[in-house]
């Protein structure tokens, strides 16, 4: 029995310019998640992860924290249907 989920997540605070979304990828590529991040044009960034429940939990406790440079002081997830797989995880640009 597969415990795949998908989870919707939108990050504030300073998180754009800070390599966020650079590093989200390779977070999430580390964690063999699929799915996408992106600016957000209100300063956010908003991402979508498909994995293992575990490795969904390693990559929000991640995203609680950020790059460096980064200072995140919100994290919203909303768990989404598993619908159409994503067969990579990658940036969009808007």
């Amino acid at each position: 029995m597969s415990s795949m989920k998908r989870l919707h997540v939108v990050i504030s605070g300073r998180v754009q310019g800070v390599f966020f979304r650079a590093r989200t990828q390779d977070m999430a590529r580390a964690l063999l998640l699929t799915g996408w991040v992106k600016n957000r044009s209100d300063g956010s960034v908003e991402a979508v992860f498909e994995g293992e429940e575990d490795d969904l939990k390693a990559m929000l406790a991640w995203c609680r924290k950020g790059p460096p440079a980064a200072k995140v002081t919100r994290v919203e997830v909303n768990e989404e249907p598993l619908s159409d797989p994503f067969e990579s995880f990658t940036i969009r640009y808007v």
